[in-house]
């Protein structure tokens, strides 16, 4: 095998990376000056509202606009009849108003465009839409008959992987676990709504779009609308989060600029929230198998995990979630498979950590009976079982500081005074438990480009279509660039969230920061040597320079690089009313090195508190009958309150890893949602007693193992 470059470390500036710089942002965005993509009204700005179809299956006959259009302010209604024609394009959950088919309920079937977004709405209830309607399956079960095995999972990883005999060794170890665990859908739900304002002028279409990449939605609209790219302009200069759901063009900002090219005028449109489970993508219900062979003392001689997922008709994508079991343990015998079947349901995407979050939750759990069977204290079972090379591709890792977060967890969650017997502590009417789960997240780069400019009076302006969805990229990128610079924070002006800027990857895949970070720092330090070549006053116009990291970031390393991370809770079950509470969440994390702890802290806080939900209160059924999600808006879909959230801590270690990029920094923003319902699903074990294997784990649930 041959060694990739080390990447040389970076001279290290005390007030840069590395301090708990505020957010540059953080005054607009309390003071309301930060503009979002609903909050940009140009002159005659109209309002759209999409109608989605109310069958699960079937064509549209007819759309009768007639009542629609005699309501005030209505302008047009466009439907498949008269809607502008589209473009091919990758994503077909893209190719809106373009046919008379309707693949699964909520499908948007036309759109009213009036004078405000109440007139487009009320228009919108009045249209009337005739079906012919077709038979549908939705529901997701173990042993569907139209279960296939895909040729790749997402994010490119081969649907099965095989490692040694594993039927021999499971059926020959001298412990053994065969569980299987089931997770609902789960939805994404950003605070700000998908939202997006566009105009056309002299064949230019701008648009203002609530999206993590800006680059990738103008590419898109280019495509859809047969536009060079130059002739496209997208902003998301400032977005309420995002979570995957906004990874990828939505259909909001198809709708608006299609609308905007009809009539003839800007058009805004902000999709309403019980509409986003049908549109924005989901996390897909998964069933997940886990076999684990081990011997006596609880190391690992077989490994396997077997999903069967959900995707739609319309685009296949399959949840990655056996992909962790082919990093984490030791394994001289493995086995993981994907097998999916396609329903008439909306298209599953990118939740936060794909594949890893469902996957771990399971791989976690299963690690946990085995600790149990093995009669072994479930965080020396997993340090029994760290592997010295990634198990399924033989590539040493770059770093793997997972050890050390166990026992940095271990020690500061006290977990040494547990008393490993389940169901024995007590508090009147609570059982206390406790419970631990380890995470990973994979370490990913894309190609980025950056200019960097300085002025002649000591500022400094770094230029990139980064976008921050609230996890502070715009004061850690200015903190890379002082620090390459040699300057501090408050000199660096960045200016980021514009296709018009140069072009940079999606926020996404935790990769955000250490890809734009990479092209930030060789523009700065490219700049530093211009700067020092002049040695004396800059010209008027200052200096510039640009980097692009095609060739760095684009090479395939030969090392497994990923983040890891310790999970530890402690839960109380009420044995009345069968409510789970969390009483403590503790998060130790190995991420290289942390660029920002207030910012990173911040990250880790939020992954910890949706795994919460993931585990307790958050899910989504689906109705055979009705063909569509039950839970569709914040009242029935239960995300974590104030009320459900402890104080929780985020700590972690010190890590250094000179394969990673000029920082060496990895992603942090999903590790933290990886491994926390598994740990709450095992505290919640050791409580009760009982192994409950489906989430959320809600009253209804427990009750019925509760004792009186």
């Amino acid at each position: 095998m041959t060694d990739a470059p080390t990447i040389p470390e970076v001279p290290r500036a005390p007030t840069a990376s590395g301090s708990a710089v505020p957010r540059l942002e953080a005054r607009e965005k309390v003071t309301g000056a930060a503009r979002y993509a609903a909050e940009h009204t140009p002159p005659g700005c109209a309002y759209a509202w999409p109608v989605p179809a109310t069958v699960a299956r079937g064509r549209v006959v007819a759309v009768h606009t007639d009542e629609a259009l005699t309501l005030p302010g209505v302008h047009t209604v466009l439907t498949h009849t008269n809607a502008p024609r589209l473009g091919p394009s990758d994503d077909p959950t893209l190719a809106l108003l373009q046919s008379d088919r309707v693949p699964h309920r909520g499908w948007y079937v036309a759109l009213v465009v009036a004078d405000s977004a109440e007139n487009a709405r009320a228009a919108a209830h009045a249209l009337r839409v005739t079906y012919e309607t077709e038979e549908h399956d939705v529901l997701l079960t173990a042993d569907h008959p139209r279960l296939y095995t895909p040729e790749e999972a997402n994010g490119g990883h081969p649907a099965v992987r095989e490692r040694g005999d594993f039927d021999a060794a499971f059926a020959s170890a001298d412990v053994r676990v065969d569980a299987t665990y089931t997770m609902p859908a789960l939805h994404n739900h950003p605070m700000e709504p998908h939202a997006s304002t566009a105009w056309w002028d002299d064949g230019r279409l701008t648009v203002y779009d609530s999206s993590q990449g800006s680059t990738t939605v103008r590419d898109t609209l280019a495509g859809l609308f047969g536009l060079p790219k130059e002739a496209v302009t997208v902003t998301s200069e400032h977005v309420g989060g995002g979570f995957g759901a906004k990874g990828t063009p939505r259909p909001q900002v198809v709708l608006a600029a299609m609308a905007a090219r009809h009539t003839g005028r800007p058009v805004k449109l902000a999709l309403p929230r019980h509409h986003l489970a049908a549109v924005v993508g989901h996390r897909a219900p998964t069933v997940q198998r886990v076999r684990i062979g081990a011997g006596a003392d609880g190391v690992i001689t077989a490994l396997g995990h077997e999903v069967v997922t959900q995707t739609s008709t319309v685009k296949e994508f399959v949840e990655q979630a056996a992909v962790p079991a082919r990093t984490m343990y030791t394994s001289p015998s493995g086995r993981t498979a994907h097998r999916v079947v396609a329903l008439d349901v909306p298209s599953p995407s990118w939740m936060r950590a794909p594949g890893e979050a469902s996957g771990m939750y399971a791989l976690e759990s299963a690690m946990d009976e085995l600790a149990v069977a093995a009669g072994v204290d479930p965080v020396e079972l997993r340090l029994r079982n760290e592997p010295e090379t990634e198990p399924d591709s033989g590539r040493p890792f770059s770093s793997r500081h997972l050890a050390d977060c166990l026992r940095e967890g271990a020690r500061r969650f006290g977990w040494e005074r547990r008393d490993p017997r389940p169901g024995v502590r007590r508090e009147g009417d609570l059982l206390l438990g406790t419970g631990v789960a380890s995470a990973t997240y994979p370490v990913l780069l894309s190609p980025s480009t950056a200019t960097a400019h300085a002025a002649p009076d000591g500022t400094y302006t770094v230029r990139l279509n980064a976008t921050d969805i609230g996890t502070g990229a715009r004061t850690v990128l200015a903190q890379i660039a002082a620090e390459a610079l040699g300057a501090g924070p408050e000199s660096v002006r960045v200016e980021l969230g514009s296709s018009a800027l140069p072009d940079a990857p999606l926020a996404g895949g935790s990769s955000g920061t250490a890809s734009w970070g990479w092209s930030v720092h060789k523009a700065c330090t490219a700049l530093t040597e211009k700067v020092r070549a002049h040695a004396g006053e800059l010209p008027a116009e200052g200096v510039s320079a640009s980097a692009d990291t095609e060739e760095e970031a684009g090479r395939d390393s030969p090392y497994a690089r990923h983040a890891f991370g310790a999970h530890f809770a402690e839960v109380q079950v009420d044995t009345v009313t069968g409510e789970v509470r969390v009483r403590r969440l503790l998060g130790v994390y190995a991420a290289g090195r942390i660029l920002n702890p207030r910012t990173a802290r911040s990250q880790f806080i939020g992954g910890m508190t949706m795994g919460i939900g993931m585990a307790l209160t958050e899910g989504s059924g689906m109705d055979a009958a009705f063909g569509d999600f039950t839970e569709r808006d914040l009242a029935s879909y239960h995300v974590p309150s104030c009320a459900d959230v402890p104080a929780i801590e985020a700590h972690w270690v010190e890590e250094h890893d000179p394969h990673l990029n000029p920082m060496g920094s990895k992603g942090i923003g999903e590790i933290g949602i990886v491994g926390t319902a598994a740990a709450l699903a095992n505290a919640v074990h050791h409580a009760v007693g009982v192994r409950l294997r489906d989430l959320p784990l809600t009253p209804d649930r427990l009750l019925p193992h509760l004792p009186a």
